[in-house]
Formats: C-alpha cells, sequence, structure tokens
C-alpha cells in the first residue's frame, strides 16, 4: 500500500537555520513541504491545511517575546496544532517552545553544549512508541544553551553528559528534540558564522574544525532522522493517527 503524501509546514526563526536534510527527506518521498519564516513576518497557515508541524532551533529565548513579538503568535500556532491533534516536531528552539506550549519550565542549561556529543536513550523511553526510532546510544550535534522540564504527561526520551532532558514524546504525534539529526555540513557552517560568540571555552563546546570535519557523522545523523521521520510517516506512526 501506497503511503499517504503529507503536507508538512516548518516554522522557521532565523535565515541561518533551515530545514537541513529534513527538506531532502521530504522531496524524495514525495511530501509537501511549505514554510513560514516568521523573522520577515510571513503569516501562518491555516492549521488544518497541514499534517505535520516541524519547528525549528533558533538563537532567541521561548520568552523572547518583547523582541520578538512574533513569538506570541507561534505559541498559539503551536497550542492550536496539539489541540487539532496535528503531528508536532520540534528541534532545539522547537524542543523548547513545545514544552513552553505544553506548561513546563524553559531554563539555562548548566552548561553550554555546542558539537558532537552522545545521547542515550532512558529506562522510560520504553513507555514510548516513539522510542523504538532511536538507537540506545548515538552521537548528535548539539547547539545550545537553553533546556526545557519534561512536561506533565510525557515520557521522557533521551539524555546526553552536558543536558538531562534531551527529548521527550507526547502521545504518539508529538515529539521534541533537543538535539540535532537535521544538521548537514552546509548548516552547520551557517551557525559558526552567524554565532561565532556562541563558540566560548567550556566542557561541551567543540571547535569549528572539529564540528565540520568529518562528513560520516552528518552522513549518520541523517541516516537516524530518515529512520524517525520514516517511523513516524508509516503504518504506525503519525500519519494514519491524523484527525485533520
Amino acid at each position: 500500500m501506497q503511503k499517504k503524501s503529507l503536507r508538512i509546514h516548518y516554522l522557521q526563526h532565523v535565515p541561518f537555520e533551515g530545514p537541513g536534510f529534513i527538506e531532502s527527506w521530504a522531496m524524495v518521498r514525495g511530501h509537501r513541504l511549505t514554510s513560514t519564516r516568521l523573522y520577515d513576518g510571513q503569516p501562518m497557515p491555516a492549521a488544518e491545511e497541514l499534517d505535520w508541524l516541524v519547528i525549528l532551533g533558533g538563537p532567541m529565548s521561548v520568552y523572547d517575546e518583547n523582541r520578538y513579538p512574533w513569538l506570541a503568535r507561534e505559541k498559539r500556532f503551536i497550542g492550536e496544532a496539539l489541540h487539532r491533534e496535528k503531528g508536532v516536531i520540534g528541534i532545539c528552539l522547537g524542543a523548547q517552545l513545545l514544552a513552553c506550549v505544553l506548561g513546563a519550565k524553559v531554563t539555562r542549561n548548566p552548561c553550554v553544549e555546542i558539537g558532537w556529543h552522545p545521547v542515550e536513550k532512558t529506562v522510560q523511553a520504553s513507555q514510548s512508541n516513539l522510542s523504538g526510532f532511536l538507537p540506545e546510544r548515538f552521537a548528535a550535534f548539539h547547539w545550545h544553551g537553553d533546556t526545557f522540564e519534561i512536561p506533565r504527561g510525557a515520557v521522557h526520551l533521551a539524555r546526553s553528559q552536558a543536558c538531562e532532558t534531551q527529548a521527550f514524546a507526547f502521545g504518539d504525534r508529538v515529539a521534541a528534540l533537543q538535539f540535532h539529526l537535521e544538521s548537514t555540513r552546509e548548516s552547520v557552517e551557517q551557525l559558526v558564522h552567524n554565532c561565532p560568540e556562541d563558540l566560548a571555552d567550556g566542557p561541551y563546546v567543540q571547535g569549528a574544525a572539529e564540528m565540520l570535519t568529518d562528513l560520516d557523522r552528518f552522513r549518520a545523523i541523517n541516516g537516524l532522522m530518515a529512520d524517525f521521520l520514516d517511523g513516524l510517516a508509516g503504518p504506525d506512526g503519525l500519519s494514519d493517527r491524523l484527525t485533520g
């Protein structure tokens, strides 16, 4: 049976953090991919016109509504997507926004985590169907200084040595990933170019050369992202649970 073609919409917060590998995955799989560039003041679509909502990363805080007034509009839209039981995937800032909309606190992490660092699944992860699409332990790309609490009713999926809350699932439709599996060499180059001030000395901060040299790392995380998205879109994943 042919899989359903999904209408996937992503929210982009800054010009230099796009969908990365997700765009390639959607194109190859025949899914429709649209976007709202919030930094350009673009309007949101009607929530009923999408199947999945993907919320990308960004350097701002979820509470920076005075500097970025569109954050309030974005939170309302995320809430509407959740209410309509759409598939929702939050990445980095997107994961923090999901946590915030679900009533959890977002705070500074004890340390900045930038570069390639291992992530491992929690014991609780077995309680979620979404955990089956992730290995027990894997290297992921990170670029964050904030973290989030696990929302009430969510399942804590993953942690790292630097950050206790790396991922959660909320039901079978909603996933928050603090780490990046969508990153490509080009997208990390953009981060290095646009956010050099983040690369201060720290126990979990790598230099640009260490982050960019090994192309096999990017192929590995993109493979994990493909597995994760394919699982969500498959017969036991999000696409067959959408209510429209």
